[in-house]
């Protein structure tokens, strides 16, 4: 059975068509997926992000642990600061795409839907007498994101100070007489934060930030945002069949930090080698939108495949992510996109789609 949101009666009630994803019945849209598009990219949109796995780690060692099993630094993180990092297994396959944010006496770790379980589970096969205690908190928070240029300002006025805030910093606020931990998290290359409160504020936050004007967007309009941004989700793009430099996801990756889990391979290819595929866009011509997995052609052979399309309002035409053999990276290759036996023009293209939002 398929989960549902805390909030589920308060989407319902906003007239949301629901659909499944990741084992979750989410909101995909709330009658008008355009408008929720232009709602994110000209002002200020809220969705329910609280699928999202939420681990607590506390004891003295839970950074320096964690600095041996993940892909950036988090040793150095003090209170209030946060980084993206990789969670990879020991030949580079990536396991999970995660958050970190560091507490006075513990970290929150983000990571993908549906994936806490199983993280907790492989961690724990490595933990033998440090003090580093994971508990799964996937029920304990909401997680709201406020996306759109007009997320700092809304955020702001509600949290009744300025949120000047790095990426991946964050700050503990209050909003509608709850306590909120607003993190600076940009969901599709514009302005936004990830607003966590415990469960039972949940409800309290999503209507203070309606009211002051964000608009309900559901899933449909988040995904092609994401995609003009060239944002890779995990489960979607990324999954344990690619190695982390195939994803091209640098930034979650410190290079003098020292050694952790499926270092050597990373390292190896930065310094010494290449890949054979990597995280490519392609812009496609007519109006069809290939479904994930169709196949990416070259020459008559296959060269790859999409992982993610969409049709993009802001460039006219369908896009999509996929992986494309390294020989035709080069932005501006001519390919094809195979769907059905109906071989499509395509070029790659670099990401992202369409520029970020400062």
């Amino acid at each position: 059975m398929p989960a549902t949101l805390l909030l589920h009666e308060i989407h319902r009630d906003r007239g949301a068509t629901f659909g499944e994803r990741w084992g979750w019945v989410l909101p995909i849209h709330y009658g008008d997926p355009a408008g929720e598009y232009r709602a994110v990219r000209e002002s200020v949109g809220v969705i329910d992000r609280s699928m999202l796995g939420k681990v607590t780690v506390t004891g003295r060692d839970r950074q320096a642990f964690l600095q041996g099993m993940l892909s950036n630094d988090v040793k150095g993180l003090v209170a209030g600061q946060g980084t993206g990092a990789a969670f990879l297994d020991a030949h580079g396959k990536v396991m999970a795409l995660l958050g970190v944010y560091a507490l006075d006496d513990r970290l929150l770790l983000e990571l993908p839907p549906g994936l806490t379980d199983k993280m907790l589970q492989t961690i724990d096969h490595f933990l033998i007498s440090e003090k580093a205690y994971f508990e799964a908190a996937d029920e304990a928070f909401a997680v709201l994101a406020v996306q759109g240029p007009g997320a700092p300002d809304l955020v702001s006025k509600l949290a009744g100070r300025a949120l000047d805030l790095a990426p991946h910093q964050h700050v503990e606020v209050a909003i509608a007489g709850a306590p909120v931990r607003v993190i600076h998290r940009r969901e599709a290359g514009l302005p936004g934060f990830h607003c966590w409160t415990i469960a039972l504020h949940g409800a309290a936050l999503w209507h203070a930030l309606v009211q002051a004007g964000a608009r309900p967007v559901g899933m449909e309009a988040l995904d092609t945002l994401r995609v003009e941004a060239g944002v890779a989700w995990y489960g979607d793009d990324v999954d344990e069949t690619v190695i982390l430099p195939e994803t091209r996801l640098e930034h979650l990756v410190s290079y003098s930090k020292g050694c952790y889990l499926g270092q050597e391979v990373v390292a190896r290819v930065k310094y010494r080698g290449h890949v054979n595929r990597a995280l490519s866009g392609l812009v496609l011509e007519g109006d069809s939108v290939p479904a994930p997995g169709a196949k990416v052609v070259a020459d008559g052979k296959e060269i790859g495949r999409v992982t993610s399309a969409v049709r993009s309002p802001a460039l006219g035409r369908p896009i999509a992510l996929g992986y494309v053999r390294r020989e035709h990276l080069e932005p501006g290759s001519v390919v094809g996109v195979d769907a059905g036996g109906d071989v499509r023009p395509a070029r790659v293209a670099p990401l992202p789609f369409v520029a970020p939002t400062p």
